[in-house]
Order: C-alpha cells, then structure tokens, then sequence
C-alpha cells in the first residue's frame, strides 16, 4: 500500500536589502529581482510582500517575517532605473499593514528616503562615473547627489549621499559616522535630504484655502463640538491640532496614548473626518482601507520635558513640540513625510505649527518630539494666491542591516 506524499510549497529566495533609513527600518527589493509576475503592481506584488514583512498577523508581532510589530518597521520598497529624465533612481514605497491584507501605497516614506540613495548607489543603480564624479580628488571621499524619482507622489527628492575610496581604490558609501539622530540609538554618517517642490503647482497645499479651519469634531469623543485645524498637504497629507483641544500636553510619549484604547478611537474618528474635510475621502469609512493618509498630528509652545530614551529636552533648545500618529499609533518619534509638512507649515505665517512656534517669519524650526528633538527648515511662498512650498529639508542617516536573500513560500503570491 502506498502511502499519499504530502503536498507542500517549495520557498523561493529573492534578493534583499534589509536598511534602517532615519527612524524607520524597511526591507529593500530591486524591481529585477522580483518574481516576474511581481514585477508590475497588483495582487500578486501585494501578496508576496505581505509574506515578506510576515502580514496580516492577528497577534501583531509579524514574528514569520521581517517586520518587526510597528509601523516604523513594517515598509517596504522597490526601486529601479529611473524613468523620469535627469534622475538616478525610481524610488516606490509600500506601507504595509501589520493586521490586515493590505498595503499602502498612497505615500512616502520620508525616513526610508534617507536609505534610497545609498542603496541605489550599492544596487548599482546609479551611473557609476556620476559617483566617481564626486569623490574630491584631495580628501579620497566627497558626496554624491542622487536625484530620486519618488513614484508615489511623482516627486523629486535628492538626497546627498557621502562617498569615500577605500583602500582598494574602489567608491564606497559611507555609512559610519558621528552624526546623532534622536530615535536612533547609534550615530551613523549624516545624509542631507531635501524635498523638491513637495506641492503640486496645480494643487493647494492647503486644502480648504485656509490657514486654519474651525474643524467639526462632534461626536468624535471630545468635550466640545469644534477645534481649531490646520490642513496641510505637503510631504504626506496632515491634520495639524492644538495639544490642549485633545486634551493632550504635547509632552506624550508612547505608552501615553497607545496603552489607551478610548483614546486611539477618538483620534480615528477625528483623522477620518479630517480626511473628508481635506478632501481625501467622500465618507469617513473609507479611513479604514487608508490607514497611511492622512496623518493627525498636535503642536504645543515650547516646553521642557524628558523623551523616550530619558533625555532630557529643554524648552529652550526647541521651537515648539510635535506629536504624530502613524498606522493608528503614535510615532516614536516623527514620521520624515510628517516632519516635511511640519517644516511647510511652520515657515507659514498663521497655521497653527507657526504659532506654536512663536509665529513670525521662520525659515527653520527645531521641534522637539518623543524621542528628542529634530531640525528641519522650509521655504514657502504666494504664487498667484495659493502657497506653495518650494522645498524641505532635513538631515538623517542610514545603514544596510544585512544583505542577502528572503525566502518566501512559492504559493503565497
């Protein structure tokens, strides 16, 4: 007699770069390496990345794969050669859901930015004589620029990479260094990031045509029927709030609001009708299949208080304080995407960020968040009545974690 063989699925392996790019760490794909039916958007790319990071987990611990339970670490990113003319790299982002069978690709990942243009210059993505190009002949190092094509809102970013030759004449990127970023717990080599015409000249960066709105919130759990609101889309569409209105301090740290359920339902009705205010949505149920967009975030004056890591942070190092939801939490820190529309609406005389920031005309805040504090500046002007902001930029680090292969069963995509 004999006995039925089980039936099973082989693993395939795929090339993978694993890289934590400012706050944020994410597994990092090359579009050739991917399995030929992944290589164009759908189901089946959607699939295989879910495996990937190990989602949708109902204990969300993403423990079957490389994510790691929290938004900050639950990305992914394709890139590829450039198709748009007079860049290095086509950069796409996916945030991918640590619950549900989903991801996000309506945004960017501004900390991930940080990483894209090192791994394309290791991916051999960039012209190898622009990178040579940049080594200073006298120091053996330099910095590269790679202009990045971000794919998700067809923007550009260029991000300013240090390069240097090694012993064996060959150019490297350089990846150690001194400089500190908070959230992060060991310095790396400073990566200068600038965010180019983060507005369509066609769009408004603020979606209402004002600086502030009275914003309905009934019945969204607060103890009064409307607040003040700055709408903002610039990086990655924001809610800006008062800390006080939510009956918050702007001091938060993470086990404040995400250890209080009551708490995260109220600010999820509030993103979700602030989602339709701005124009997102038609119905605030559609918040549910768009967890990325928009983020809610709250400011408050200057203020002393001790962050996550037990640094103590002193209201006269800082502009203002920020803090921000991500995927339903609040970030450990501050999402780069969010940190570029805090630098929009700062260095915009009366939204609600500029305000807490002293108001006036800035060109740069430092705003302090959980973790520490983070310097960002913006540039923002009136053309033909509606504002725009010209650019954003920001410093962050990056480093590849591992590089090799990740191995996904056969029938999962």
């Amino acid at each position: 007699m004999t006995q039925n063989q089980p039936t099973f699925a082989p693993q395939l392996s795929v090339p993978a770069t694993y890289m934590r790019g400012g706050t944020s760490k994410g597994t990092f794909f090359k579009l050739s390496d991917l399995p030929e039916r992944c290589q164009e958007p759908g189901q089946a790319l959607d699939n295989f990345l879910l495996r990937v990071i190990g989602s949708p987990d109902p204990y969300g611990k993403q423990i079957d794969g490389l994510g790691n339970g929290s938004s900050s670490t639950s990305k992914t990113v394709i890139l590829s050669e450039a198709r748009q003319a007079d860049h290095d790299v086509n950069y796409l982002f996916g945030q991918v859901n640590i619950a549900k069978p989903m991801i996000d690709w309506a945004g960017n990942c501004g900390n991930l930015t940080a990483a894209v243009g090192a791994c394309a210059i290791n991916m051999g993505l960039v012209d190898a004589d622009k990178i040579a190009s940049s080594i200073d002949k006298d120091a053996d190092s330099g910095v590269c620029e790679v202009r990045i094509w971000q794919e998700n809102i067809s923007k550009t970013i260029i991000a300013h990479v240090p390069v240097y030759k090694d012993e064996n004449g060959q150019v490297q990127v350089q990846e150690t260094g001194d400089f500190e970023l908070d959230g992060v717990t060991f310095p790396a080599a400073e990566v200068k990031i600038e965010f180019i015409d983060p507005v369509d000249s066609s769009s408004d960066m603020f979606p209402t045509n004002n600086l502030v709105d009275d914003f309905d919130v009934s019945d969204c759990g607060l103890d009064k029927d409307n607040v003040k609101a700055t709408f903002i889309s610039a990086g990655i569409p924001t809610i800006f709030m008062k800390a006080e209105d939510l009956g918050f301090s702007g001091t938060e740290l993470q086990g404040d609001i995400n250890s209080d359920s009551e708490t995260l339902v109220k600010l999820e009705k509030i993103r979700a009708r602030g989602g339709v205010a701005m124009g997102l949505f038609k119905e605030e149920s559609e918040a549910q299949a768009s967890q990325h967009i928009p983020k809610i975030a709250w400011v408050a004056p200057a203020q002393s208080y001790t962050a996550s890591s037990g640094k103590e942070v002193d209201a006269n190092d800082i502009d203002l304080v920020v803090r921000a939801m991500s995927m339903g939490q609040l970030h450990h820190a501050m999402m780069g995407t969010a940190a570029v529309a805090i630098a929009a609406a700062a260095t915009t005389q009366g939204t609600l960020v500029n305000e807490a920031a002293g108001g006036g005309e800035l060109t740069e805040v430092r705003f302090g968040h959980p973790s520490g504090t983070l310097l960002v500046g913006g540039k923002t002007e009136q053309v033909d009545g509606r504002w725009q902001a010209k650019k954003v930029s920001m410093s962050r680090s990056a480093r590849r974690i591992m590089t090799g292969e990740v191995f996904v069963p056969a029938d999962s995509f």
